[in-house]
């Protein structure tokens, strides 16, 4: 069991709902959610019961029928269970729920009996292909839940140091320092090619290889790709081919999505469902375009220009890997030293639109024509994240490497007469302020 953040809001769902509603836990498979919903149930409650709808009874489902009358359907409920629970200290857990959308349905009825706290976990991959038909209820509080972040892997391999010093330079805005900064980005690079996924940390933890650490990624892919396929067949869509194309499209210059990468005939009217699919099932993260530098940035989003990242990076390395005749270990090592030659700068704006979707951050770009007093002509410009901080508009750009040109910022700044008082440049080097902007390492962006 890794500590996990999600524990914290878990706390306060429970004091503050004290039973007045139900806690959905949504993300992803395989990011985590059963094993810290169990962990939760074990340390916060004097008993629960775990009823997982991809292998229960079918007693379980039948007794539904009884929602109406809740002294029945308790009485049932636990007879199959085969034990009860103390009202009021005990947490029933509806996992997997997907599985079952009935159950869903009841909570409405099952918190305003009252007797019991109720949380449920899902992959929004089926949950929201099985809802049409009941009613969400209003008693349903969400959390949404992404793979381990850069602070719970260095919890998880006994880090309690690192996350502490990153914050203080990022506040007093002074450099770490060349020894730490090398440590720490090294630790880093492992996180960014290991992953979240706690199967592939767990792997690391207990000092696997890279060979055997990838074999988990690869079987959590394959599980992804069955489960889109499985869609497609049901839905006639093409989640599936879009998912697989994750790292061709990435490799486009600026990342940016194109039909054609899918295939030559695609076209947005038959893939927009796909697209919508996937992005819903938080096994990738959208970046959409905005026309107009605002604070308000969602009323500018141009839905036609878009990149997609995958929602864990080290599951994009596996996949970028996975056709190389190089063996795993080899290619693994040449990524955390450094020494590799692929478009490692996929990897690092990915890294970095994972870390900000954790942070709670919406993913925009903005991409713009400007032409400087010593050209002729205008150019082409984009600031590859924009983000809100405080009520203020922050541009982020991502380098690859210890690159500080800032020409798309200044620009952005100049063309739009705007007052920023962040700007963020993601590189490879240790902390730096200079020309009124913040070079600041990979790893910091967790500051945000």
């Amino acid at each position: 069991m890794f500590k996990r953040k999600i524990y914290n809001d878990m706390l306060k769902w429970k004091e503050a709902s004290d039973g007045t509603s139900a806690l959905l836990i949504e993300g992803a498979r395989r990011i985590g959610k059963s094993t810290v919903v169990e962990e939760f149930a074990k340390n916060e409650y004097e008993d629960y019961l775990l009823i997982d709808f991809s292998i229960a009874e079918q007693a379980f489902k039948d007794n539904f029928d009884n929602i109406g009358n809740m002294d029945v359907f308790f009485r049932n409920f636990f007879l199959i269970a085969g034990k009860t629970l103390p009202e009021r200290k005990a947490v029933i857990i509806f996992d997997e729920v997907q599985f079952f959308p009935r159950a869903r349905q009841a909570i409405k009825h099952l918190v305003k009996d009252g007797r019991f706290d109720y949380i449920e976990t899902g992959s929004l991959i089926s949950i929201n292909k099985n809802v049409k038909d009941i009613l969400i209820p209003s008693e349903e509080e969400s959390i949404s839940m992404y793979p381990m972040d850069f602070e719970e892997f260095l919890w998880a391999i006994g880090n309690d140091v690192y996350a502490d010093a990153i914050r203080e330079a990022f506040l007093s805005r002074k450099p770490l320092g060349a020894d730490v900064h090398r440590r720490i980005l090294q630790t880093f690079r492992n996180y960014m090619a290991v992953g979240g996924m706690p199967q592939a940390v767990s792997a690391y933890v207990e000092g696997k290889d890279f060979s055997a650490i990838d074999r988990v990624k690869r079987n959590i892919l394959k599980l992804y790709i069955k489960d889109l396929q499985k869609h497609d067949e049901n839905d006639t869509d093409r989640a599936g081919v879009v998912f697989q194309s994750l790292p061709e499209q990435l490799s486009n210059h600026n990342h940016l999505f194109k039909l054609s990468t899918v295939d030559d005939n695609a076209r947005m009217r038959n893939c927009s469902n796909a697209i919508d699919f996937l992005k819903q099932s938080m096994i990738v993260n959208n970046c959409i375009n905005v026309t107009k530098p605002e604070v308000a940035l969602e009323l500018y989003v141009d839905k036609s220009r878009f990149k997609m990242f995958m929602g864990d990076t080290g599951l994009l390395v596996t996949y970028i890997l996975q056709n190389s005749k190089e063996t795993p270990e080899k290619l693994y090592r040449s990524i955390v030293l450094d020494d590799i030659d692929i478009n490692q700068g996929m990897i690092f704006e990915n890294m970095v639109a994972q870390m900000l979707r954790a942070s709670g951050y919406d993913l925009y770009f903005h991409e713009y024509d400007y032409r400087a007093e010593d050209n002729e002509r205008e150019k082409h410009y984009e600031v590859d994240f924009l983000i809100v901080r405080g009520k203020r508009l922050v541009p982020i750009e991502v380098k690859s490497s210890n690159y500080t040109s800032h020409k798309s910022f200044d620009y952005f700044k100049e063309k739009y007469k705007l007052k920023i008082n962040e700007r963020y440049m993601i590189y490879t080097k240790d902390l730096l302020y200079k020309d009124e902007i913040v070079f600041m390492p990979v790893y910091m962006t967790m500051c945000l």
